[in-house]
């Protein structure tokens, strides 16, 4: 088969050479995008001679010629047999690129239907690498690209190419969608396969991913999300078939319930993360079969949307010896019991990092308790627990005092005294706080117990809290001298005499500040700011900041050698900063933000074109003092920087 299609047509057509010395030279290839991986050789028109004498004699001699029989007339039966004879994996790829048919059959074909002989095994030892089952390549496939020819294509394509290791698939052709045809292409042909992701996809259901899980044995990783046709069925032919079962995410997956994830946590006994999401078929079996059966191996859950009762969080409490890392997020179904009897489980003892977020249970009471059953808490996220309140929060910081990453998110009960609680509890290990849209935070006008600074701090970030004042700000400047990275955005009623004295009690160098929104802040800060901070400052966004202008640029310039990223738009910027900002010798800016600033005009194309030199990315959207001539030079000029207009 193999003289057939390194025919070089020497004798009948060229008699001077072959057209092709070598047709499967590698500039033969010809692609058909990132996800196809087939042989396409150029084809070659066919010459035929006419003899000069037509006569009827001619004519009648060739109706008496029995007509040629084309291959292509063979039942598929007959085919398959001789593709699975090609001596290797080129082969089949060039066979691929005749026609979907036998792309089709080739992609149907398993490693164990392969038939070489031994004289062709050892011509092609070295040569090809025959279904490699190491699966280095990685395939994605999103929208149109997703059908069932392109899956045959990568399934015949990759087999001698290093192996298919991950297959992603995301949404699908509505009109030639991935079905099952396709799934199947990749179970026959891509045994070596490790990470399996599927989203969006409806056209799919239990009998493509039992095919995946029956001819992918080396499976690690699977990824489901809004598949409605995919059930227990197949997850318990996952269990069934991948031991190797490493993480397995499903979400939006209605006919999945609990029957499956038992069989999941009694054959996968490598099972190492589970992640389960909107899905109204899982209830308190399932996440108990699971969590009991893999209590010794299983480090990362994340339970999410589900109409679980505080059953699950007891068996979490009671079985979760490995649990490293918790996410519990949207149960409306467990009340305070649940998260007491989970903290007083005693199982939790290596929990690290746990996240909370739109529980109504998560209470003072059940807070404590989580503090008092996971000592070891290192990485602490609350969002959106509106029955907490100071009395919770330091209640648990008191009992787990290994706090090192706090971050608190629209906890309107947590007030000033609990946010100085934390200091006084954990102060001295904890290294990035975090308080977004928290309501209650507010100057209380009282006073507070002496706290000792604390030296591990190195991020604040306090986002969108309109309680904030200058003297609350002050007043965390001075328990946080070591601030490396600063975030203050949206605090409209801080003023310069608010971040002053945090800028002034920062003993190490600051290196990425972020106060975007704040409208009242003046140039008068930016200049304390790269005067004492300007040889550390790496990333600086002033983003809305209406007050600061040119001057701050000058500063900028003359100060800031470090500085890779700066953000300026919508502020009182003119073209003589961007003039000033051009000429500073030691800066290095990569990317530059001017978006909305409308005093920056065409005179600014210099300056810009000159900073261009280094810049890697240029916003300059609503500038609209530049003109489009400026921008299509700035285009042509600065063509290996990314420019928004």
């Amino acid at each position: 088969m193999s003289k057939v299609f390194s025919f070089t047509g020497t004798d009948d057509f060229l008699p001077g050479g072959p057209i092709y010395p070598n047709p499967k030279e590698p500039s033969l290839f010809l692609s058909r995008g990132r996800q196809v991986d087939v042989y396409f050789p150029l084809q070659k028109q066919s010459r035929f001679s006419v003899p000069f004498d037509i006569s009827g004699e001619w004519f009648e001699q060739k109706q008496k010629q029995k007509p040629k029989t084309s291959i292509e007339s063979l039942p598929d039966e007959c085919l398959f047999e001789i593709l699975r004879r090609l001596p290797s994996g080129q082969d089949r790829s060039i066979c691929a690129s005749v026609s979907k048919r036998w792309l089709m059959l080739l992609s149907s074909i398993c490693k164990n239907e392969i038939c070489i002989n031994e004289i062709t095994r050892n011509e092609n030892e070295g040569e090809d690498q025959e279904y490699s089952d190491e699966g280095y390549l990685s395939r994605n496939l999103e929208g149109k690209k997703a059908t069932d020819v392109r899956l045959a294509a990568i399934a015949v394509g990759t087999a001698c190419r290093g192996g298919l290791g991950k297959l992603s698939i995301r949404g699908s052709n509505s009109d030639r969608g991935v079905t099952n045809v396709g799934l199947k292409a990749i179970a026959h042909g891509c045994p070596s396969l490790k990470i399996f992701s599927v989203w969006d996809v409806a056209t799919i259901n239990d009998e493509g991913l039992i095919e995946i899980a029956s001819g992918c044995h080396q499976l690690e990783k699977l990824d489901l999300c809004k598949c409605p046709k995919i059930s227990d069925k197949a997850l318990i032919a996952v269990a069934k078939n991948c031991p190797n079962l490493t993480e397995l995410s499903i979400e939006s997956c209605p006919s999945i319930g609990n029957e499956g994830l038992i069989a999941i946590g009694k054959s996968c006994p490598n099972l190492r993360s589970i992640s389960i999401k909107d899905c109204s078929g899982v209830g308190d079996q399932g996440i108990s079969g699971l969590l009991s059966a893999a209590s010794f191996v299983l480090s990362k859950v994340k339970l999410q949307s589900l109409m679980v009762s505080d059953l699950s969080l007891a068996v979490i409490g009671h079985y979760g010896f490995a649990v490293t890392d918790l996410v519990l997020s949207c149960l409306p179904n467990v009340s305070e019991k649940g998260f007491w009897v989970m903290g007083n489980g005693r199982g939790l003892q290596k929990l690290t990092s746990i996240t909370i977020e739109c529980c109504q249970g998560a209470t003072d009471t059940g807070l404590e308790a989580i503090g008092k059953g996971c000592p070891n808490v290192q990485n602490f996220q609350l969002r959106k627990c509106a029955f907490l309140s100071d009395k919770g929060l330091v209640s648990f910081t008191k009992a787990a005092p290994s706090i090192e990453s706090l971050q608190l998110e629209a906890c309107h009960r947590i007030t000033q005294i609990g946010l100085f609680g934390v200091f006084f509890n954990c102060g001295a290990k904890l290294k990035v706080l975090t308080l977004i849209s928290c309501y209650g935070i507010k100057n209380l006008n009282m006073e507070l117990p002496a706290i000792s600074p604390s030296e591990s701090i190195w991020s604040l970030s306090i986002r969108d809290c309109p309680g904030f004042d200058n003297a609350t700000l002050a007043l965390l400047g001075k328990l946080c001298p070591r601030l490396q990275h600063v975030e203050l955005s949206g605090l409209q009623g801080v003023t310069d005499a608010g971040f002053l004295p945090l800028l002034e009690s920062s003993e190490a160098g600051l290196v990425k500040v972020n106060i975007r929104g704040c409208i009242n802040v003046t140039d008068r800060v930016v200049l304390s700011m790269v005067n004492s901070h300007g040889w550390t400052l790496e990333v600086l966004n002033l983003d809305g900041c209406i007050r600061v202008s040119d001057a701050s640029l000058m500063a900028i310039a003359g100060n800031c050698p470090l500085l890779s990223d700066l953000d300026v738009s919508k502020c009182a910027i003119t073209d003589t900063g961007i003039a000033a900002l051009a000429r500073g010798k030691q800066l290095n800016l990569e990317v530059l933000s001017l978006a909305g600033c409308s005093l920056v005009s065409d005179k600014s194309l210099p300056a810009l074109k000159k900073l261009g030199d280094s810049l890697a990315g240029l916003n300059i959207k609503r500038c609209n003092a530049i003109s489009t001539r400026s921008v299509d030079m700035l285009l042509e000029h600065l063509w290996m920087c990314d420019i928004l207009y």
